[in-house]
């Protein structure tokens, strides 16, 4: 992804993770739980698009959040 592109995504990452009430801490810790190595510190450097993002965290973060991949790509 290019910078601009997972800024973006990143921030749309934050108001998904905050509509439903969530920390970063808290779904860290779900990822872990599910398998993916993401501390809170890398979280946040996802949603400010510090931080690549792999296919299977994007898959991962869908499903936790229980949203779709376009709200994840282009808003709810």
């Amino acid at each position: 992804m290019n910078a601009e592109y997972e800024k973006r995504f990143g921030r749309q990452l934050r108001r998904l993770r905050e509509a439903r009430h969530m920390t970063q801490e808290q779904l860290s810790v779900k990822l872990q739980l599910a398998g993916c190595d993401v501390t809170r510190s890398a979280l946040a450097k996802m949603e400010v698009g510090q931080r690549h993002i792999y296919p299977d965290e994007i898959r991962l973060l869908r499903e936790i959040l229980n949203t779709s991949f376009d709200a994840m790509f282009y808003g709810e």
